[in-house]
């Protein structure tokens, strides 16, 4: 038997067996006399399509499709009508009918716009299997347990439903702010179209507005022959996510607000305007009010982008959520490597809930790959995991806060800090090559970096 379900309402006995004795055979099919029983049925549970009698004795047809439209907006109506008034059909197909059949009802024909019309149920329940498949595979921060996890991911399911208004993510570094502007992607009706990326504070401010924008032949020096498409555009009809977007250039804020309020823009070197339909998701980790009242971000600008408004909790704010994104990490990483470890011990998820996870789900991440690296056990245990917050960095490990405080011996003459950290940051992103065999978005993910910050940071230290 076929898996859709269908509710035949309408007075007529005859029709109400006529329809159930041809679709029988095929499908799941219930009768009613009247409105009120089948919404009374639906209650309990909800059918893939209803076939809906306009003219019904107490509640109306057109009523009772308000109401399941209202109610149940997934499942699609078909108005019977006893002859073809053009007014009351239009009527409700206004109301949100899926389309109509007219009696006398000729079988053949009602077959056709059933199959039809339970194609578009199966397209949609493919799309939804194919969303909710992506989001477990790619999206980690659906994985928690949290009240305060499960009402951001609650909150983005509805805010992704349209299609086209900016969303402003903020939060900590490392609290996955790429993976919630993901999910909002994925949720939404732009999920077949591009998600395009880009790091606001990874490109040198000269090149920021040809990276959004392109740029035409001859632009400038050194500009590909042929020019260059933008990401604006490159992201047409899906989604553009720009992370930092604290970073931008004033003048940059300005074209990027010429394209939210209006959809056009000009290439850098370009006269004629090109005009694109793209969703902005932004994140920033800074606090953009302090900015637009020093003069460093824009007012116009800020209200634009943050239409709606995501507030990202950290690591330490959602403990519940610290083992199962641990396991699920370290589930991934034995995969990858091809270790055989089958969970975390006791011990080791008392150390992972009592450490301050400054980096967070990043950090996390990092962590739990140092240690399914490093473990050679048959799960995880505290020693492996001390030995993976130390693999990660010094300042990962869980007294890191206040580790070393004051121990610094100073030359007398001084010394340059910056140069120091330089040296330290180059020390890493060479380990991190060597380690990933000179792939470079490897060794980005290995230091839980940004693959174009990693590139951008690479090339300034090394060919400077």
């Amino acid at each position: 038997m076929n898996d859709f379900s269908i509710f035949v309402v309408d007075d007529e006995n005859t029709i109400r067996n006529g329809i159930s004795m041809v679709l029988d055979e095929m499908y799941q099919v219930a009768t009613y006399p009247d409105a009120e029983k089948a919404l009374a049925a639906m209650k309990k549970e909800q059918p893939d399509l209803v076939l809906l009698d306009i003219g019904l004795p107490g509640m109306s047809g057109i009523e009772a499709l308000m109401t399941i439209r209202a109610a149940y907006p997934d499942v699609l109506v078909i108005m019977i009508t006893a002859y073809e008034d053009v007014d009351t059909v239009i009527s409700a197909m206004k109301s949100g009918a899926h389309d109509y059949v007219v009696k006398p009802l000729h079988m053949d024909g009602l077959e056709v716009t059933i199959g039809n019309a339970l194609e578009t149920i199966r397209l949609k329940k493919e799309v939804q299997a194919l969303q909710t498949r992506y989001l477990e595979e790619h999206i980690p921060c659906f994985i928690g347990e949290s009240k305060a996890i499960q009402g951001v991911m609650e909150f983005i399911k509805t805010v992704a439903l349209s299609p086209d208004t900016p969303v402003l993510i903020q939060g900590e570094t490392g609290t996955g702010k790429e993976l919630i502007a993901a999910a909002i992607h994925y949720n939404s009706p732009n999920w077949k179209f591009p998600f395009a990326t880009v790091n606001c504070a990874a490109i040198p401010k000269d090149l920021i507005e040809s990276e959004l924008f392109g740029y035409t032949k001859g632009a400038f020096s050194g500009a590909d022959a042929g020019g260059k498409k933008g990401l604006v555009e490159a992201a047409a009809d899906g989604t553009l996510f720009l992370d930092e977007v604290g970073d931008l250039s004033l003048e940059a804020q300005a074209k990027l607000l010429r394209f939210l309020e209006l959809g056009e823009f000009y290439p850098v070197g370009g006269s004629r305007k090109k005009q694109i339909k793209t969703r902005v998701v932004s994140a920033t980790n800074k606090n953009l009010a302090e900015m637009m009242e020093n003069g460093q971000f824009r007012k116009d600008l800020y209200f634009r982008l943050g239409v709606i408004k995501v507030k990202v909790p950290s690591l330490n704010q959602r403990p519940d959520d610290i083992v199962p994104l641990a396991k699920h990490f370290l589930k991934k990483f034995a995969d990858k490597f091809g270790k055989g470890l089958a969970g975390i011990s006791s011990d080791a998820q008392t150390a992972l809930m009592r450490h301050t996870w400054t980096g967070n789900v990043r950090e996390l991440k990092n962590v739990m790959e140092a240690a399914a690296i490093l473990s050679n056990d048959i799960q995880l245990e505290r020693k492996d995991l001390d030995a993976s917050f130390e693999a990660t960095g010094p300042d990962s490990g869980p007294d890191s806060s206040t580790a070393n405080v004051g121990q610094v011996d100073f030359p007398a003459e001084g010394f340059c800090l910056v140069s120091k950290l330089e040296e330290i940051e180059k020390t890493y992103i060479q380990s991190a090559m060597q380690q990933a065999k000179n792939n470079e978005s490897q060794a980005a993910r290995l230091l839980g970096m940004n693959h174009h910050t990693f590139r951008y940071r690479r090339k300034k230290l090394f060919d400077p």
